[in-house]
C-alpha cells in the first residue's frame, strides 16, 4: 500500500485514534485532551490539503477491501469528496477550539470529546466513501455517534430531543438501507462514478429505478431536514452550542445533502435522472422546504430555534441546485454546500457566546447586546447578511449562481422562490440585528470591559475567523481553490458531459 492510496484511510484514522485515546483519559487530564483534539484536527486538515492539491493535479487516492463476496469497502478522494472533506476539516478545527472553551469546567468532557471525534471520523468517512455501501456504513455511524452529543447535558428535555433525533435518523437509515439493498440485488456493488451507471439500462427497469430513487431520497431527506422529515432538527437545539454548530454546518444535515448529490450524479447520473422525471418533483419539494423553513423561522422566539428553521430552509438550496439540470445550477448547489456551512457555524458560535456570557437564549433578551459584545455581534451580523444574500458576502454568490442556473435551464419558477426566500431571510434576521445594535440596552449591556475580551478567547476567535471567511469567500469567489472555483472543477470533471 502506497502513501497516496493510504491517505483516505489515514485521514479517517486520525479521528478514530484520537477518540479511542480520549475515551480512556480521566476528566482531570484537560490539557492532554485538548492537545489530542487539536493535534488530530490539524493533522487531518494537513492530510486533506495534500489530497486537495493532488486531486487538482489529477492524482488518484483510493483504497478498497472486499468485505463479503460482491461487497467492497472503498475510500476514495475525488473532486467532490475532498470538497466536503475540506469543509469538514476546516470547520471542525474551529469547532474543536470553540468546544474546548465552551466546555471548560463542565463534567463528562472525555465522553463528549470522544464522541465528538467519532463524529469527525463518521463525517470524513461519508465524504471519502467510494460506493453506496461504504457511504451507508458511515452514515449510520454518524447517527450513533451524534446521539450522545445531543443528550450530553442529561436533562429530561435533552433526552427527549435525543430520542426524537434517534427515531427520525434510524428510521431514515432503515429506508436508505432498503434502497441500497434493492439496487445491490439488481446491479451489484455500485461505486460512485461520473455520469452514473444507468445510461444503457433496460427501459423495463425505469419504473423500478424511479421507485428506488424515491426510497433513497426519502432516507437521505431525514438528515438533510427536507419537509416533512425535518422535525428532529429544531428539537435537537437543546444540545450544547458546539453540537448545534456541527449538526447544522458540518456533519448531519450536510451528510444528507451530500448523499443526495451522490445519488443524483454518481449513481443515477444527472441526465438519466432528468429523463426519468424524478428531478422536477424533488426540485418542487426543495423549493417548498426553502419557503416553509423561512416562514417557520419568523415565529421562533428562541435564537437557536430560529437558526434551526433557517437551516431547514438553507440546506434545501443545495438540493434545489441539483435539480436545475444545468452546469450553473449545479455549481450554485455545490458551492452552497460550503458557503452555508461557514455562515451557519458563525451564527451558532455567536448564539453560544450570548448564552454563555450573558445567559441570553431568547431573541427579546438581546436588546443592546451589540454594545456589550461588539465583536461577537459583528460576526453575527456578517453571518446574517450572508444568509440574506447581501453582496459581496458568500451567500450572494450562492443565490446569484442559483438564479442564473434557473434562467439558463428555463426553470423560471425558481426566481420567485429565491426572491421570496431572500425577503423572508431579511424578515427573520433584521429584527435580531435591530435588537443587537439599536434597541435600548439591558442593564448588563451597560457594562464596559475596555482592555478585556468580551468573552473567553477560545469562544471569541472561532466566530471572528468564520465571519472573516464569510466575507473573503464572497470577495475572492473567483480565486483559485475558492469554493466557487472548486465547484466549477467538480462540475467540469465529474458531472457535466
Amino acid at each position: 500500500m502506497s502513501f497516496a492510496s493510504a491517505l483516505p484511510l489515514l485521514t479517517l484514522m486520525t479521528s478514530l485514534v484520537a477518540a479511542l485515546v480520549i475515551f480512556m483519559l480521566p476528566e482531570q487530564r484537560q490539557g492532554l485532551r485538548t492537545l489530542l483534539n487539536l493535534t488530530a484536527a490539524v493533522v487531518k486538515l494537513g492530510l486533506v490539503a495534500i489530497m486537495v492539491a493532488g486531486v487538482f493535479r489529477g492524482e488518484d487516492y483510493s483504497i478498497s477491501y472486499t468485505l463479503l463476496p460482491g461487497v467492497e469497502f472503498i475510500l476514495r478522494a475525488d473532486a467532490l469528496s475532498v470538497m466536503f472533506a475540506g469543509l469538514s476539516a476546516v470547520l471542525w478545527l474551529f469547532t474543536t477550539i470553540y468546544a474546548v472553551g465552551y466546555l471548560e469546567g463542565a463534567p463528562n468532557r472525555s465522553r463528549f470529546f470522544g464522541f465528538f471525534s467519532l463524529c469527525v471520523a463518521s463525517t470524513m468517512g461519508i465524504a471519502l466513501a467510494g460506493n453506496l455501501f461504504t457511504f451507508l456504513l458511515f452514515y449510520e455511524m454518524l447517527t450513533l455517534s451524534t446521539y450522545p452529543l445531543v443528550v450530553h447535558r442529561g436533562t429530561r428535555k435533552a433526552v427527549r430531543a435525543g430520542n426524537s433525533y434517534l427515531a427520525y435518523t434510524l428510521t431514515g437509515g432503515v429506508v436508505l438501507l432498503l434502497g441500497v439493498a434493492w439496487l445491490h440485488t439488481l446491479f451489484g456493488d455500485l461505486p460512485f462514478a461520473a455520469t452514473g451507471h444507468f445510461q444503457q439500462v433496460d427501459p423495463a427497469l425505469h419504473g423500478t429505478l424511479a421507485l428506488i430513487f424515491l426510497i433513497l431520497i426519502t432516507g437521505l431527506a431525514v438528515k438533510s431536514a427536507i419537509f416533512p422529515l425535518h422535525g428532529w432538527l429544531p428539537t435537537a437545539m437543546v444540545a450544547p452550542a458546539p453540537v448545534s454548530a456541527l449538526l447544522h454546518a458540518v456533519a448531519v444535515v450536510k451528510a444528507g445533502a451530500f448523499g443526495i448529490v451522490r445519488v443524483v450524479y454518481d449513481i443515477y447520473g444527472i441526465e438519466f435522472a432528468y429523463a426519468l422525471g424524478v428531478l422536477e418533483p424533488l426540485g418542487w419539494l426543495a423549493a417548498f422546504t426553502i419557503l416553509y423553513g423561512s416562514v417557520r423561522a419568523l415565529s421562533q422566539t428562541d435564537l437557536k430555534r430560529r437558526l434551526a428553521f433557517s437551516t431547514v430552509s438553507q440546506v434545501s438550496y443545495i438540493v434545489l441546485g441539483v435539480t436545475l439540470f444545468g452546469p450553473i445550477g449545479t455549481i450554485g448547489g455545490l458551492v452552497h454546500l460550503l458557503h452555508q456551512g461557514v455562515m451557519k457555524i458563525t451564527l451558532f458560535f455567536c448564539a453560544g457566546n450570548y448564552a454563555e456570557t450573558l445567559g441570553v437564549h431568547r431573541i427579546d433578551e438581546l436588546d443592546g447586546a451589540g454594545r456589550r459584545m461588539p465583536l461577537t455581534s459583528i460576526a453575527f451580523t456578517l453571518g446574517a447578511f450572508g444568509m440574506m444574500g447581501a453582496p459581496p458576502l458568500a451567500g450572494f454568490v450562492t443565490k446569484w449562481m442559483l438564479g442564473s442556473g434557473a434562467l439558463a435551464s428555463g426553470m423560471l419558477w425558481v426566481i420567485p422562490v429565491l426572491v421570496a426566500s431572500t425577503l423572508l431571510n431579511a424578515a427573520y434576521f433584521l429584527p435580531i440585528l435591530y435588537r443587537l445594535w439599536f434597541a435600548t440596552p439591558k442593564g448588563w449591556s451597560q457594562e464596559r470591559r475596555w482592555g478585556r475580551l468580551e468573552t473567553h478567547s477560545w469562544l471569541l476567535w472561532p466566530p471572528l475567523l468564520t465571519a472573516a471567511l464569510t466575507v473573503l469567500l464572497g470577495i475572492l469567489a473567483s480565486a483559485p481553490f475558492s469554493p466557487l472555483s472548486w465547484a466549477e472543477l467538480v462540475a467540469a470533471r465529474e458531472y457535466l458531459p
